[in-house]
């Protein structure tokens, strides 16, 4: 057979359903073959949006996401989205083609070192030189892919080499599981759990896995911990819970930092420095224990004092096993800072003021969006506000990356999302800025028939950065645009826009797209005026009045 015909049925092999992407010229030998495939190919209006929604199958179903580009420019423009990957955990393979490797004839024409280029940015990268080493190569990159810690595999596959005649077979995938926490870990975690007085659970990426979740709610459940979840960490327990104390949506100053700065104990549970920190460790403030599905990477802000290397999800079961409730455990000030930040995120959920406070389009979403609804967010201020102010009910229904933070991420997030869960609603919600990055995504998504709702926040320029500049006493300057009227630019693609005129018009217009079908671009003006002084000031000041009583 010809090695490009390998090299599909060896995808198939791995259970490939869809290979997101824009094919070139070097890869119309595996064009050809993957046309006789039951795998789908999706195509793409960029190579960015490609990798972006790879990266989501990944994280969605915790198999790598395939992704497909040619040479040169096509493979460059995947950079970023195998960035993304990495840092975020979520895995994925590449395939790029290249030029012919034993005999070339166009000189340097569009030729870069894509295997040196993906080195630094993916777990394994490798140049297929013989077509018969192809099922050995698919193989080890799937399986480096998605082995702890899952990130970015990278194959680059030439046009002679595609064009092959082979005699090979593919290469069955092996069974295995993840290896235990040794037991005398856990017996010195239980030790400094008994110990402790204040004992706080802090919920990560890593622990985003259905069996994982299980086990942390009936741990909680059992034992009464508190628990403060991180950006990526949302959902994996329900976040109605009486006992979530609040999202780490900020660096610091936000109420649940005062519950971290109180605990004398942190069970870290997926967490790692890629997602930014929540906490600033000093040495002989507070004890923290790493558990996690390999050991933690010290740094200045994380030197863990003790971890449970394994499978986390057994790691947590293990230590529901041998804790019971403690009698002295003093949950009263963490108690506290819960109840304050319920009640400063009631405020504001119902202001009339046109356009929209971020509090007001938080809570509307969150009022129609079903429990295992969908949200993809792109990049930018108003993730802040929807990490601290809208509570995820399950695992992974709240897409956001805090680990790369690219913009562009949210529309072709949502779209993959979409592919995986065609019976769920899936809302993406994107800032202008990062709309516009991968806007014509929307084409994508009106070809292939999806319902899907785009939210657009609307303030002509780039909030998170002017927040962080007005945070700096700096001068407004260099951060404000124009837009494309959005009505008119989804009727376009093809899609449905829609311009809000008031704050009340956002629930009944967000249900009518739902409930209508199609791709639906919703317009909304946002006013992001009081983000310094609520997110800067007013916060940080009111969180640090609630007084500790011991």
């Amino acid at each position: 057979m010809k090695a490009s015909d390998l090299m599909i049925k060896a995808l198939e092999n791995e259970g490939v359903e869809y290979i997101f992407g824009i094919p070139g010229e070097e890869n119309l030998d595996l064009l050809e073959s993957l046309s006789q495939s039951s795998i789908k190919l999706i195509l793409t209006r960029h190579e960015q949006g490609a990798g972006f929604m790879a990266a989501t199958y990944g994280r969605l179903t915790g198999k790598p996401g395939v992704c497909l580009a040619t040479l040169g420019p096509g493979a460059t423009n995947l950079v970023t989205p195998v960035a993304y990957a990495q840092l975020g955990a979520m895995p994925m393979v590449v395939l790029t083609g290249q030029k012919p490797i034993r005999d070339r004839h166009q000189g340097k024409f569009q030729l870069i070192d894509v295997v040196d280029m993906m080195t630094p940015i993916t777990k394994y990268t490798t140049q297929i030189i013989s077509g018969s080493s192809i099922p050995a190569h698919v193989r080890e990159a799937f399986r480096v892919a998605e082995e702890e810690r899952p990130g970015a595999a990278h194959l680059e596959l030439s046009d002679d080499v595609a064009a092959e005649q082979v005699e090979a077979t593919p290469i069955e995938p092996s069974y295995s599981r993840r290896p235990v926490t040794e037991q005398k870990a856990v017996r010195h975690v239980l030790q400094l759990l008994r110990e402790a007085k204040h004992p706080l659970l802090l919920i990560g990426a890593g622990a985003n896995r259905k069996i994982t979740a299980k086990m942390l709610r009936a741990f909680v459940d059992k034992v009464g911990i508190p628990f403060v979840t991180t950006q990526m960490g949302k959902g994996v327990i329900d976040e109605r819970h009486p006992l979530w104390i609040g999202n780490a949506a900020m660096s610091d100053g936000d109420y649940p930092h005062r519950a971290i700065e109180h605990a004398d104990l942190i069970l870290n549970v997926g967490h790692d420095v890629v997602e930014k920190p929540p906490f600033m460790m000093k040495s002989g403030r507070r004890k923290v224990v790493h558990i996690n599905f390999q050991g933690a990477q010290v740094d200045p802000v994380y030197f863990p004092h003790a971890s449970m290397i394994g499978d986390i999800g057994n790691s947590i079961w293990q230590l529901k096993e041998g804790i019971e409730p403690q009698s002295h455990w003093n949950f009263e000030f963490m108690f506290k800072v819960r109840d304050a930040l319920r009640a400063h995120t009631d405020e504001g959920i119902a202001d009339e003021r046109f356009p929209m406070l971020p509090q007001r389009l938080v809570q509307d979403v969150r009022t129609v969006m079903p429990d295992d609804g969908i949200i993809a967010l792109d990049n930018g201020i108003y993730k802040i506000w929807f990490a601290r102010n809208y509570p995820a009910r399950q695992p992974n229904t709240v897409l956001l990356d805090n680990a790369l933070a690219s913009m562009g991420a949210g529309l072709p997030s949502a779209i993959a999302a979409k592919l995986v869960h065609p019976e769920r609603q899936v809302v993406a919600i994107c800032g202008d800025g990062g709309f516009m990055m991968n806007s014509q995504e929307i084409e994508t998504a009106v070809r292939l028939g999806m319902d899907l709702v785009v939210v657009i926040l609307n303030d002509s320029g780039y909030g998170m950065i002017k927040w962080k500049q007005q945070h700096m006493g700096l001068h407004d300057y260099g951060l404000d645009f124009g837009n494309p009227d959005f009505v008119k630019y989804a009727q376009a693609y093809g899609a449905i826009g829609h311009r809000l005129q008031s704050s009340d018009e956002m629930i009944p217009l967000m249900k009518h797209c739902q409930q209508a079908g199609g791709v639906h671009i919703i317009d909304v003006p946002v006013d992001y005026s009081e983000n310094n002084r609520l997110l800067n000031e007013d916060i940080p000041a009111r969180s640090r009045a609630i007084k500790e009583d011991d």
